[in-house]
């Protein structure tokens, strides 16, 4: 099997609503996410899959849906405020972990026609989720 992986930065806000400790608060982090690739055959290039690809099918996509943004679970009553205020923010049914994020990608991935095998997020330089299927 042949792998390949491409990195993208994200900075966004985020609180958990269900976590009882710090991260119940509005915080911020400066993300990283790596996306995994993986197939048996190399292409007519010598390649899996070129980065600019995975680039054009993730990268504006983070920007627009997830870079400088509040992410924020559904029920979290903040989502109202920001609605009224006109603020762009992303909800998700539940809240917004480095799991659930790295899944939220994962799906883009795979429906953008990406052989995905994994991703990643990293929300600190020390701390990371990954979904694979």
């Amino acid at each position: 099997m042949y792998q390949v992986t491409k990195q993208f930065g994200f900075s966004y806000g985020h609180r958990l609503i269900k976590h009882k400790g710090k991260c119940e608060r509005y915080h911020g982090h400066n993300g990283l996410v790596e996306v995994v690739c993986e197939g048996p055959e190399l292409n007519e290039n010598r390649m899996l899959i070129d980065f600019d690809i995975i680039s054009k099918a993730l990268k504006s996509w983070i920007d627009e849906e997830l870079d400088h943004r509040m992410i924020l679970n559904e029920k979290d009553p903040m989502t109202e405020l920001l609605t009224k205020k006109g603020e762009k923010f992303l909800s998700m049914p539940d809240d917004p972990t480095a799991e659930a994020l790295a899944r939220l990608i994962f799906d883009h991935a795979q429906k953008s026609g990406l052989p995905v095998k994994q991703v990643t997020v990293w929300e600190t330089p020390t701390s990371h989720a990954s979904y694979s299927r």
